[in-house]
């Protein structure tokens, strides 16, 4: 039985990884270091302080990690003031949760952006929990994150579900030992090695009905 869902942000209610990929390739290579498509891959899901750090010592941007974190943030609110890219069917199928479930977010977004979505979205009010990689010890894969909305939330991590869409992020969800809902992201897919990982995949957060998360009668 199932007595809490927890969501990821991005990629999930928001379409953000190809603005993380835009804002963060541009403030690289303005400052001299490199970008490609490994480095975008290595950064989905790590926490700020890990990316922060793996741009100032892996991309060869020499400035301190933690002044990488707050421009990079500001530049990401910035973008989402002037338009929140909300993914449709999102806002419907979170109110739809909400009236069964508690929700929390576990996200890899700093807190500052996860706060600012939900402000902006009208969703905050939906969501009991809301915790940012950058407040655990690890980001995803690691289970952390997940395992620490659990613990805000009061429930089991074996009695949530949670509802992914990035390789980094399943991986998460799965090692908390949560009930795993695979949204692909269409412009980042997770590899079948993942997916494989997931207790159910959709093809659109439109589909996440209560009877996917919790296919037991009550």
């Amino acid at each position: 039985m199932i007595d809490a869902v927890v969501f990821d942000l991005d990629g999930v209610v928001i379409q953000t990884e190809e603005i993380w990929d835009d804002v963060r390739e541009t403030y690289v290579l303005e400052r001299g270091g490199r970008y490609d498509a490994r480095a975008q891959r290595a950064m989905m899901g790590m926490s700020s302080l890990e990316w922060s750090r793996f741009i100032a010592d892996d991309l060869g941007v020499g400035l301190p990690p933690r002044q990488i974190s707050d421009e990079v943030v500001e530049l990401m609110a910035e973008r989402y003031r002037e338009r929140l890219p909300l993914i449709p069917g999102a806002v419907e199928a979170v109110e739809r949760l909400a009236a069964r479930w508690p929700l929390a977010v576990a996200s890899s977004s700093n807190r500052q952006l996860i706060d600012l979505v939900l402000e902006l979205s009208g969703l905050a009010r939906l969501f009991r929990a809301t915790v940012s990689s950058e407040e655990v010890a690890r980001g995803k894969p690691a289970p952390d994150v997940y395992l620490e909305a659990g613990r805000r939330l009061g429930v089991a991590a074996e009695r949530c579900a949670a509802i992914e869409d990035s390789h980094s992020g399943i991986r998460s969800a799965r090692a908390a030992g949560m009930r795993v809902v695979a949204i692909p992201n269409p412009a980042y897919p997770p590899d079948d090695a993942a997916l494989a990982e997931a207790d159910v995949v959709l093809r659109s957060i439109e589909e996440l009905t209560p009877e996917v998360i919790d296919p037991q009668p009550s």
